[in-house]
């Protein structure tokens, strides 16, 4: 057995710790040799779900530093992914962890098979072996969509061989059916629903959480494998038992306090600022028509006039990126938003209001521009809604005293977890239910309501938990534009134009005039000719719906179908880690401007190379590369 794998072979969190053994001998032997009669598999399956809430480690590196940034859920300025930048250090930990999670739902599974066979299984046992599979499949889902291949028969006591992403995801597609299959629901969970903090043992919502999670990755396979996909989505959706409420949310309470354990706020680090990304702005400003002054009475005075950019300061911000505001900065609040912006990302110098960080209300609002002519202004950035794309600003940067925490959108505190706020934290929600269902009508395939209703009740589900139902019925009528070329309106469908004109003022002299701000060219989608049809604004609205919980979806999303429209980073300097994108083609997008996979870490490749390569050469021609795009994704 090779010492360093023992996190992928080895079952290495065994009943030595629920019997409290203290014998460290013991750590290495086979767990369920032991006796098991004071191990039952539902110990296993909670620390197992407990394990991937994240302890703030894995966290930092992975929902944080990774998804967010790949997502381009957050700035790539504060985060490494979306730049193509990876740390072996941060992978490494996120894989030993997520080796972890594994190890404890296959024990999970095991145990309560050898109960199960020795005749000593409570009634619940064979229900909790089928959980631990439903939930061993998502875990296996989250560790191939950020790698790639991975075993099947990995974390079972053995050195296995690795698979496939296409062979991955029909075994999670079979399991998940059989697992719901083998539920019986007349089970009493009385004695054991204390064990599960995601549901309680409550065996309805996990079968509905089984069948939306294979709607999920039927639908991550749809534009590789249309048919697989189109029978594995209409076979779940069609048991009616899918995820359709909040009620059945999959959601775990974290810690309501900055602690370090498996149970904190996934997203609470103080230092991680987590600003909103420029493609998460474009996506908001304008969506909807409804205006910032009716959202935010209070701070009315500072909305600006519709179809007003900003100030035009190229000397301190950038202008190669294919940003649609690059080099525009307002001064002010947007006069039109997507009324759940404000609710994900603060309004800087706010601090009256209930969902502005603790931690940053000592940050000062203010900073210095330098112009190229060596002039200075000291520039408030109170009341302004404004955020930076990331990469190479070259000398721009330094004339630059914006780009700051307190000076830029960012998370707000109802989802960073501390200061006496209960959070908890989402993998699966009903609107996610709603629009892949709006997808699959869409493409033609049997579900129980029109691509319309479902969209639209997506949307509606999503309002509903961000509090601001009120703006429901304007909102899903509207026919503007945001920044990105979309619109709310699932009837409207007439594309925006190449630009639209907008006022602006000059950043060193104060004078007014106007411009042709470029609508965005998404060359990855239909060869950017498209920027309004229905699909993008499925995807539009998940994306929004699914901000900022899964990160990890928006990112996969958009490997798969290129939407929606992510902006470039810039390159006033070349970036090292993206070599495709440079100053010459920065207008433009292409799947290599934009991170495909986390590398395996160098630990496997150094301890198992047997393994790592037989991995590798599963992935395909890209290899073992960040810009090597998964299975499902080969656009």
């Amino acid at each position: 057995m090779k010492n360093k794998i023992s996190i992928i072979a080895l079952a290495f969190l065994g009943l030595v710790s629920v019997t409290s053994c203290n014998r460290f001998d013991e750590i290495n032997t086979d767990p369920v040799a032991a006796n098991t009669k004071d191990a039952q598999p539902e110990y296993f399956l909670n620390n197992s779900i407990l394990g991937a809430q994240m302890n703030p480690d894995t966290a930092e590196r992975s929902f944080v530093l990774y998804w967010e940034g790949g997502g381009h859920q957050c700035s790539t300025w504060t985060v490494a992914l979306g730049d193509g930048s990876v740390d072996d250090g941060w992978t490494t930990a996120y894989w030993n962890a997520i080796s972890g999670w594994l190890n404890n739902a296959n024990l999970a599974i095991k145990v309560g098979n050898k109960k199960q066979a020795e005749g000593s299984a409570f009634p619940t046992n064979n229900n909790v072996i089928q959980v631990a599979r439903i939930w061993r499949a998502y875990l296996m889902s989250e560790m191939s969509d950020n790698f790639g291949s991975v075993p099947i028969q990995g974390f079972q006591d053995v050195n296995p061989n690795f698979n496939s992403q296409k062979d991955v995801y029909y075994y999670m597609l079979a399991e998940l059916t059989d697992a719901v299959s083998k539920i019986d629901t007349n089970v009493s969970n009385s004695l054991i629903s204390q064990q599960d903090p995601a549901y309680g043992y409550n065996w309805t919502k996990w079968i509905k959480y089984a069948n939306s999670m294979r709607m999920r990755l039927a639908m991550r396979m749809s534009e590789v494998d249309p048919a697989k996909a189109k029978s594995e989505f209409e076979a779940a959706v069609s048991t009616g038992n899918y995820i359709s409420t909040m009620a059945d949310n999959f959601k775990v309470a974290e810690h309501a306090a900055n602690t370090w354990d498996d149970m904190t706020a996934v997203m609470s680090r103080p230092w991680n600022s987590q600003w909103m990304s420029a493609s998460m702005r474009n996506l908001y400003v304008g969506l909807g028509g409804i205006t910032s002054a009716s959202l935010r009475p209070d701070l009315a005075s500072s909305a600006k006039p519709a179809g007003y950019v900003g100030r035009y300061l190229p000397d301190m911000f950038t202008t190669k990126t294919n940003n649609p505001t690059a080099a525009y900065w307002l001064d002010g609040l947007p006069n039109t938003v997507d009324p759940r912006g404000y609710q994900t990302f603060y309004i800087p110098g706010d601090v009256n209001s209930p969902t502005f960080p603790t931690i940053h209300k000592t940050k000062t609002t203010t900073g210095t521009i330098k112009f190229n002519d060596g002039t200075t202004e000291v520039v408030d950035a109170k009341n302004t809604w404004n955020t930076i794309v990331g990469g190479e600003w070259g000398s721009k940067q330094p004339n630059n005293g914006l780009i700051s925490t307190g000076k830029m959108a960012a998370l707000t505190q109802q989802f960073r977890g501390p200061d006496g706020v209960q959070t908890y934290r989402i993998f699966f929600a009903d609107w996610e239910s709603y629009f892949l269902i709006a997808e699959a009508a869409l493409r033609g395939w049997s579900v129980p309501m029109s691509d319309q209703t479902a969209y639209e009740k997506g949307i509606q589900e999503s309002f509903t938990y961000f509090g601001v139902s009120s703006n429901y019925a304007s909102y899903i009528t509207s026919t503007d534009y945001n920044l990105s070329g979309t619109s709310v309106s699932y009837t409207h469908t007439t594309e925006p134009g190449a630009s639209h004109v907008m006022s602006f003022v000059d950043g060193k002299t104060g004078v007014p005039g106007t411009t042709n701000i470029l609508y965005p060219v998404n060359n990855i989608y239909k060869n950017g000719t498209v920027k309004n049809d229905k699909l993008t604004k499925i995807i539009t609205q998940k994306f929004i719906a699914n901000t900022p919980w899964l990160p990890l979806e928006k990112w996969s999303d958009h490997r798969r179908l290129g939407l929606p429209f992510f902006a470039n980073d810039a390159v006033e300097n070349p970036i090292s880690t993206m070599p495709a994108l440079n100053s010459s083609n920065y207008m433009t997008n292409q799947i290599n401007f934009f991170p495909q996979r986390l590398k395996y870490p160098s630990s496997f490749r150094n301890n198992d190379p047997n393994n790592y390569n037989q991995a590798v050469g599963l992935l395909g021609a890209g290899g073992d590369e960040v810009f090597t795009p998964m299975w499902w994704a080969q656009h």
